[in-house]
């Protein structure tokens, strides 16, 4: 078996490396990575989970099958890199030749281990600094016709209706116990159109949203006067801020 080996050397002589499945931070093992089959590449590709000593999931690392190669580079796949417990995802590109050396190589030279954990501000910079916003399949792209006058209502099961008709639908994406509200939201077709988070539940101010269609990353405001103290709803936990999301995605063309 042909080792991988990958290097980096920072300013303070800490030498971090990824090899045989494990993370070394000078000399001592301080992560592993853990590679499974993904189904919707029929097995040709990887996903990765990378685990402490303890066994604990500090990264899950995903194929974004969902969007369409860059054009102007067609040697990288765009993998989704969710990091447990500090409540970010990003995404990023990877080497389709050796995707696990190309993984590794991007982990190492992140230095986000320490102590058994993430560090949360290498790990913020790193998604800062190299996170990819990738882009949208826009022939795929195709809003439901209906009369944008009608009101917009969130329906159980998930569904968004205008003018009695589904035009989207909703998935939460939320840690178990994260402080930090997580939505995906896609057209009727499946396709996804934006992910956003937000913090203050149904008192909501603002949401960080991403836009697949014009690969933007953006604070959008969603202020209400209101001040929900308990919300009884079969819709969803968030259904107020739901609705302001959801106003803002269709007045905007997302929706």
């Amino acid at each position: 078996m042909v080792a991988l080996l990958v290097t980096i050397q920072s300013s303070f002589a800490q030498k971090t490396e990824y090899k045989d499945g494990t993370f070394t931070t000078d000399g001592q093992a301080v992560a592993k990575m853990i590679k499974s089959k993904n189904a919707a590449s029929l097995g040709m590709v990887n996903d990765f989970e990378v685990q402490n000593n303890d066994g604990k999931t500090m990264i899950i690392a995903v194929l974004a099958d969902e969007f369409p190669e860059d054009p102007k580079d067609n040697m990288s796949y765009y993998f989704k890199l969710t990091f447990v417990g500090l409540d970010k995802t990003g995404f990023f590109k990877v080497s389709k030749l050796g995707t696990e050396k190309s993984l590794g190589k991007l982990l190492c030279g992140a230095a986000i281990f320490k102590d058994g954990a993430l560090d949360q501000t290498a790990t913020f910079n790193f998604i800062a600094k190299q996170g990819k916003t990738p882009p949208m399949k826009t022939n795929d792209y195709v809003l439901i016709q209906r009369n944008k006058s009608w009101p917009i209502e969130l329906k159980e099961g998930k569904q968004i209706e205008q003018d009695g008709k589904v035009i989207g639908q909703w998935i939460d994406n939320t840690p178990s116990g994260s402080n930090v509200d997580q939505y995906d939201f896609a057209l009727p077709s499946g396709l996804k159109v934006a992910s956003v988070s937000f913090t203050g539940g149904n008192n909501a101010q603002s949401c960080e949203m991403i836009t697949l269609k014009d690969s933007r990353k953006q604070n959008v405001g969603i202020p209400s006067s209101d001040n929900v103290k308990m919300l009884m709803s079969s819709i969803d936990r968030n259904q107020k801020s739901l609705e302001r999301i959801v106003k803002w995605l269709v007045q905007n063309q997302y929706l």
